[in-house]
Parts: structure tokens; C-alpha cells; sequence
């Protein structure tokens, strides 16, 4: 049987239905003019004069109010619950067909509209209520109200809607109620979101679903997983449990179009979509590996699917069960003892229920006192970024409230004795997948034994104090220092590494590491030679730097001068535009700027994952893990067509045991993301031919770049699709921040990673670096550091990517060549710069 014929079908009333007769503005009736004694008759004129002009002006107004004025009404529609105290549930309330549902819901509707006439603001707007469903508690009814309002008075009416428990409690003081009248108590009532009921939508669908013990259902989106969803529909799904259980939604698959404006799934702890117990909106596509599983804090939970005209995407399959209340995942709190121990909100590391509070008594032996750490924090909603006052979702621990996204392991709390108190509450809206949290005991006297105590009570090894970077979190390792003679001693007593001079980026905090950078005088632009010209040069089509940059990034003009920064179109004319390549506007107009522009995506929303450095799976999609047959893991390598990759020429030169220029040498897993699991995302392949520079050599590392022919050309999926080639112009400026990935195993086979790893880099300014690596660094090289000060660990690989973001896609800036083949905290990765051999990629390969 369809899945689509298993429910209830369901149409609202439409607009039409809802439409009352247009209503004009009463206007008022005119007196008769008395007619009296004139002083004569230039008086009379003069009042005949008057009259007309009254009776034109009157006339006018008329006219304008009742042809020209529109009425303009605009429909508001408020969604509601309010439970019913003096009503006893019957399981014919499920079915809102029954005469048991109409009869009570004809009841709600008469009481909403007396409670909606006891506000003036509210009376004269309303046009009607449906109940949309019932559910146990004694009953909660479940309710829309529709509201046309004069365009303007809006904000009016949401006030007095806020109000409705105060309407509420009115109507219930009544005199004169009738008996059987209904008791009613914990109103809420908020706007419906505009985008659930637009007049776009041409279809619509309501299912429901009562969960079984031991029994999953599955809930999907129309036509999945053989057809994309349809357009323009509204569909909604009312989930039930039975009483004293919780709905548990796990979704296997979520895709649908990026952008929430056009198409979204969103999730609700009520019955009717009420904003204030929304509990998450998506869209986009998730990563199967990314668990998406939420619980209802009652016994009913909604979710809502909204589709536009265009653009349509496989949709969504999730699994519906029920889940004993105070089962495993649904409770939090209770006494912890002993020395050390774990920790976390409900359903971690899946979404934590709304509506929940729960309390931890932590004991540790006596004389220690208890130190917690927590190790995952994400407590972050909308209306909550800023995480200073923390009054939705938040932990308090010592009387301080805890709230918002933080890197691992930055939160440590500790107690002045041996007993601490943590509490968690979340509110009726929006949920995140909260914390994971270890206790210690610790003692008092000294809480880090060998190591430095950050301010935030986080301990850190000592030697890590006054080296440049924030390790503590709180800043507090890099104040009062002596800086090295090796780092950049900012004015302000701040120590930075001496690579961050010269880039751009204000690292001192107060502009020391930006000083003496050969720049221009205020009122000059600096060429890319070094050159400095007057501000009013720029643009005006002269050549005033001598290499063109000064008439870059202009409005765009035909006929711009060729030069070796200016981006060459496939019919050889030149754009001033910098970076033009597939940024959704067609620059060119050949419109070849835009072409092969499928690259440099991840498929998948990327991951929250904040300080971690494993990667999410499918986040890289185009890195590859070369592997010497019967050996493993040894180069990185990035995919740039269905056929070939881009490597460095120092993993494929030859030495004494191995031949590594030899394409049967190797084995190239694309797809993969943990070293020794090859699922089915990952896709194994032998090579055709390794083509190594000429010029590359062996002692300098100079020209350090090599392309590898698959044997076969690989089909591209949500885990195996290329990077983007940069053009020949693409600029990567100091300053950017840019991405290298790895297993972090060396060609000496050192420590390697089994999941591949991730580091932020930031690029280093060039002639900077050359001072720093004693002249080594030809203009083929790029060098970057990285960003985080506890990435000390290898976290790149040789051959790798260093993958640029601009706009929502990554371009290929530079292959891991050398400077201990990695990323390391205090040194230099050094970069094979791709751009410089663009064109002899393109001779070789085609791509």
C-alpha cells in the first residue's frame, strides 16, 4: 500500500474560503447645511464659493475613499494550545471525524470567540478557529485562528494575542457562564509561521501516526526515495505516543534544497505548529554519519514539511517509536561519588527534549575538591548567540549560567569543597545536542600538578605558556610574558609568532605585527609589486602600477587590457574582476567563468563539530589516500576530473627499495575517511600513468607537484567528487584562511591518524616566510601556519590539499609539500602553489 494512501487526506479551507466581503472604513454622515440670513450678496456669493468648494473637497474624499482607498486586510493566522481541566480524555478524540471530537470541538471554537470579544483589539478582526487536534493531559485542544487585519495594525493584534492568558482568565470570571461551560488553564498562543500557510501551495497532505511499544514506523516525504518531492505542498505529520511515553524521530536521511526560504522541514513538541514549541527547522543535506534523532518532552510531537515551485530534492525517511518515560536517554541528574566520572544531558549526542531540568550532586573524597570539564558543549539557539545572558537552554554550575557553542574542553568549573552542584534546563523551544561532561577530584592546594593553571582552571602543559598562541581559551598563558627572540613582541605585552607579521590580519590586538610592512602612505594603494600610487589612480584605466593591479576589481568594462592578473575568458578577452571563477555570476561573455563548475562542494551541511579536528565524513569529498600495495597509507592526493589527481613529485620519485614513479606501485582510495574501513562510499582504483614535473627538484622542492591517471574514470557521489582548479590569475592573498587535510602519516611512516584529520591554516605573507626559512622559499611556494595553537600533531599529509574557501566552494591553493610535511604549531607548512602550473595541468591532463 502507498505510504501517501495510509493517512488521512487532508485539504484546509483555502483562501477563498476564509475571504469575507470587502469592508470600507464607515464614513460618517453629513449635516444638512442650515441656510441663514447673508449679509448681502457678495456674502451670498462668497458662502455659494465656500459651499462648493466644501461640497468638491467632500466630493473628492468620497471618491478617493470608496474607488481609490483599498481596504487592504492582511491574514493573520495564530496557532494555539490550551488544556482543558474539567474534560476527561476519550480515544475518540484521535479520530477528528468522530462526533466526540466535533461535539468538543465546537465547544473550543464558541469559547475562543468569547474569549477573542472580550478584547476590542481582537473582536473586530476575528474571523474564525478550527481545532486541529486533541491530546491527553486532562485534554489539550489544539487550535488556529484566523485574524484580517488592516495593513499597519499587525503588531496591535500580536500584542493582544500575547496577552491570551489574561483574556483567558477573563472570559473564565464571566457571570452567567452555562454550566457545562469549559475550565480552561496553560494557554499559549503564538503567529503562525507565514511560510506554513502561503498561497503558493496547491496541495496538501495530513497524516497521523499512534506509536506501538516495540514497534517502528517510518514517516517520509512523498515519492521517496524513487522521485524528488512534489512543489508548492504543505504536508504535516501528527505523531502520538501513548500516555506516560515519548515520541523518538530518527531521521536516516535528510536532503532537501539548501536555502530554508524555499523548502524546510520543521519540528514541533505540540500538536499544531506553534512557534514557541518549535524544536528544530532543517534543510540542506545531512550526513547519514550525523545523527539527527530528537524527543518530545510530552506524548505528541508535529512535523511539518513545506515545499516551493522549483528545485526539488529526494525529501527525507525518519523512524517513529515511543520510549518509556524515564527510560535510558529521556532522564538526566542524580548523585555522582567517587574520584572521577562522566556526565551528560539527555540523548546526548543526539538532541536533549525540550521542557527538561535535571540536577547533579557530585561528591569526591574529603579534603579534595571536584573539577568538571566538559568535554562537548553545544547549548546554542536562535536568539542565544551571543551566549552572554544565557536565558533559554543553559548549565549552571556555581551559580554561573553556561550557555552557547564552545571549543572542547574550554568550560572547567571547580568547586571550593568537595561537593558541587550542576543543573540543566532547557525551555519549550528549540533544542541542540547539549554537553558531555567529566568530573575529577582534585586538590586544592594544587589543582595542576607539573602543569600551568589557565584562569578558567583549565591545566596545560607549562612549556606552552608565553609561546603566542591562546591555549587556556581565556588568554590567560599569554599575559605578563618575556616574549622569545623568535616571536613578534606586540606593544601591548602580547608574544605572537613572527609569521603572522606582515599578513594583514591585526594578530597583537593592537596593530604591532601590521608595522614597518613596507606599506603606502594614507591616501596610496599598494600594487602587488610593492609599488605605491595615488588612491585616484585606481580605475581609471592607466596602468599606474606597471603590472595592472591597481585596475583590478573595477566596474566591469569592455576591452581590459591583458595582463597577468587579469582573469582570460575562453574567447581570450580579460575581466578586471579578481577570482571570477564559478562565483554565480557570469563575468565573461562567453560566459566561460561559469563552466565546469561542478567541484570544490561538499554534498553534506557541514559539520558543528567545534575544536575537534577529525573530519565529518564527506566533508572532503575530493581528498584521496594513496596507498603503496600491500604497505598503506603513504600520500595524500586531491581529485580534479573523474580521471585524474593532483600530487607532489617528491611521493613519486623512486628510491632505492621502491619505484615509485610506477603507476602499479600504488592503489588510490577515493571516498574514504577512516584508514581500514572501506565501505561502500569508498571506492578503490589502480593507476594508468604517474606524471611527475620535469622541473621538480629533489633537494630544493622546488616544483613539487604530480598528476596520477586513474585506470578508470570514477563516478562521482556525496563522498568522491573533485576540488576546484584555480585559474592561472586566482588570487590566494596572505591573510586567508584556508583548510589542510590529512591522515598525518609521514613517507618515514611516523604517527599517522586512523580518521582523516582537518587544520585551519592561515597563508603566510611570502617574503615573511622566505626570512623565516632562511631564503628557501621560491615564488612556486606558498607557505601557511596553523591557526590553532594545540594542533601540534602532524595534521597534514604529503600531497594533499590545501583547500581555499570562496563563496560556498573550495579551489585547490597548494599541494602539502614540505617544512615537516605538516602543519605544525610553530613552524611553517610550505605549499606547492598551484596556480603557477595551471597551464601545464591543463597540457597534460585536458581538465
Amino acid at each position: 500500500m502507498d505510504y501517501m494512501d495510509s493517512g488521512l487526506r487532508y485539504t484546509p479551507k483555502s483562501d477563498k474560503d476564509w475571504d469575507t466581503s470587502v469592508q470600507f472604513l464607515p464614513a460618517s454622515d453629513n449635516k444638512k447645511l442650515e441656510k441663514s440670513k447673508g449679509p448681502g450678496r457678495v456674502g451670498a456669493v462668497i458662502g455659494v464659493v465656500i459651499f462648493a468648494a466644501v461640497i468638491a473637497l467632500m466630493t473628492g474624499l468620497l471618491v478617493w475613499h470608496f474607488h481609490f482607498r483599498k481596504d487592504v486586510r492582511v491574514k493573520r493566522m495564530y496557532s494555539g494550545s490550551m488544556r482543558i481541566t474539567n474534560q476527561v480524555f476519550e480515544d475518540a478524540y484521535e479520530n477528528s471525524n468522530s462526533t466526540e471530537f466535533k461535539a468538543l470541538a465546537k465547544q473550543v471554537t464558541s469559547q475562543l470567540k468569547a474569549i477573542y470579544s472580550k478584547s476590542p483589539q481582537l473582536a473586530k478582526y476575528y474571523v474564525g478557529s478550527t481545532v486541529q487536534a486533541f491530546s491527553e493531559g486532562s485534554v489539550i485542544a489544539y487550535y488556529l485562528s484566523e485574524f484580517r487585519v488592516p495593513a499597519g495594525q499587525e503588531a496591535s493584534v500580536d500584542t493582544a494575542m500575547s496577552s491570551m492568558d489574561r483574556l483567558v482568565d477573563k472570559e473564565q470570571r464571566t457571570l452567567h457562564r452555562p454550566g457545562n461551560s469549559l475550565v480552561l488553564a496553560d494557554v499559549v498562543s503564538s503567529a503562525l509561521d507565514a511560510r506554513l500557510f502561503s498561497t503558493s501551495f496547491s496541495r496538501f497532505f495530513k497524516f497521523t501516526e499512534h506509536a506501538k511499544t516495540n514497534h517502528i514506523e517510518q514517516i517520509q516525504s512523498p515519492g521517496f526515495p524513487d522521485s524528488p518531492y512534489p512543489s508548492n505542498t504543505f504536508i504535516q505529520w501528527q505523531l502520538r505516543a501513548d500516555p506516560s511515553y515519548v515520541i523518538k524521530l530518527e531521521f536516516d536521511t535528510m536532503n532537501l534544497e539548501e536555502d530554508c526560504k524555499n523548502d524546510f522541514v520543521k519540528i514541533y513538541d505540540s500538536l499544531v505548529a506553534i512557534e514557541s514549541r518549535v524544536m528544530e527547522e532543517m534543510c540542506g543535506y545531512y550526513s547519514p554519519s550525523e545523527p539527527l534523532t530528537f524527543l518530545s518532552s510530552g506524548n505528541v510531537m508535529l512535523v511539518t514539511m513545506a515545499t516551493n515551485d522549483k528545485k526539488n530534492y529526494p525529501g527525507f525517511r525518519a523512524q517513529v517509536s515511543q520510549v518509556k518515560r524515564g527510560s535510558k536517554g529521556t532522564t538526566c541528574g542524580g548523585q555522582l561519588t567517587g574520584e572521577k566520572g562522566t556526565f551528560s544531558s539527555p540523548n546526548f549526542p543526539n538532541y536533549y527534549p525540550p521542557q527538561t531540568s535535571c540536577q547533579w550532586s557530585i561528591q569526591v573524597p574529603a579534603g579534595k575538591a571536584v573539577k568538571v570539564t566538559f568535554k562537548r558543549f553545544f547549548l546554542s539557539e536562535p536568539g542565544q548567540e551571543s551566549s552572554k545572558s544565557c536565558r533559554k537552554d543553559y548549565v549552571e554550575v556555581n551559580g554561573k549560567k553556561l550557555c552557547g557553542e564552545h571549543p572542547d574542553g574550554t568550560i572547567t568549573e571547580t568547586s571550593k569543597n568537595n561537593k558541587m552542584n550542576v543543573m540543566f534546563f532547557s525551555d519549550a523551544s528549540y533544542v541542540d545536542r547539549g554537553f558531555d561532561a567529566v568530573f575529577e577530584a582534585i586538590d586544592v592546594k594544587d589543582p595542576c600538578p607539573k602543569q600551568f593553571q589557565c584562569s578558567n582552571q583549565r591545566c596545560i602543559k607549562t612549556e606552552l605558556r608565553c609561546d603566542g598562541w591562546n591555549d587556556c581559551g581565556d588568554m590567560s598563558d599569554e599575559f605578563n610574558c618575556k616574549c622569545k627572540a623568535d616571536n613578534i613582541n606586540c606593544k601591548n605585552g602580547l608574544c605572537k609568532p613572527m609569521f603572522w607579521k606582515c599578513d594583514g590580519i591585526d594578530d597583537c590586538g593592537d596593530g604591532t605585527d601590521e608595522l614597518n610592512c613596507g606599506g603606502c602612505k594614507s591616501g596610496q594603494i599598494t600594487c602587488k609589486n610593492n609599488k605605491c600610487v595615488s588612491e585616484k589612480n585606481r580605475c581609471d584605466g592607466s596602468d599606474d602600477c606597471g603590472d595592472g593591479s591597481d585596475e583590478l576589481d573595477c566596474a566591469r568594462v569592455s576591452g581590459v587590457s591583458c595582463t597577468d592578473l587579469t582573469y582570460r575568458c575562453k574567447n581570450n578577452k580579460c575581466i578586471s574582476k579578481v577570482n571570477p571563477e564559478c562565483d554565480g555570476t557570469p563575468d565573461c561573455d562567453d560566459g566561460s567563468d561559469e563552466e565546469n563548475c561542478d567541484c570544490g562542494r561538499s554534498m553534506f551541511k557541514t559539520s558543528r563539530i567545534v575544536g575537534g579536528q577529525d573530519t565529518e565524513e564527506g566533508e572532503f569529498p575530493w581528498q584521496v589516500s594513496l596507498h603503496v600495495k600491500n604497505f598503506g597509507h603513504v600520500c595524500g592526493a586531491s581529485i580534479i576530473s573523474p580521471r585524474w589527481l593532483v600530487t607532489a613529485a617528491h611521493c613519486v620519485q623512486d628510491d632505492g627499495k621502491t619505484r615509485f614513479s610506477q603507476p602499479g606501485t600504488w592503489e588510490a582510495y577515493l571516498g574514504l575517511h577512516t584508514q581500514r574501513k572501506t565501505g561502500s562510499a569508498v571506492v578503490k582504483k589502480n593507476l594508468k600513468q604517474v606524471i611527475s614535473h620535469p622541473n621538480y627538484n629533489a633537494y630544493t622542492f622546488d616544483n613539487d607537484i604530480a598528476l596520477m591517471e586513474l585506470d578508470s574514470p570514477v563516478t562521482y557521489s556525496d563522498y568522491i567528487r573533485p576540488i576546484c582548479l584555480p585559474s592561472p590569475q586566482h588570487d590566494f592573498p596572505a591573510g586567508n584562511t584556508v583548510w589542510i587535510t590529512g591522515w598525518g602519516a609521514t613517507r618515514e611512516g611516523g604517527y599517522a591518524a586512523t580518521v582523516l584529520q582537518k587544520a585551519q591554516v592561515r597563508i603566510i605573507n611570502h617574503s615573511v616566510c622566505n626570512d623565516l626559512m632562511g631564503g628557501q622559499i621560491t615564488s612556486r611556494m606558498l607557505c601557511a601556519g596553523v591557526l590553532t595553537g594545540g594542533v601540534d600533531a602532524c595534521q597534514g599529509d604529503s600531497g594533499g590539499p590545501l583547500s581555499s574557501p570562496s563563496g560556498n566552494r573550495m579551489f585547490l591553493a597548494g599541494v602539502v609539500s614540505w617544512g615537516d610535511g605538516c602543519a605544525r604549531r610553530n613552524k611553517p607548512g610550505i605549499y606547492t602553489t598551484v596556480t603557477k602550473f595551471r597551464g601545464w595541468i591543463k597540457e597534460k591532463t585536458g581538465v
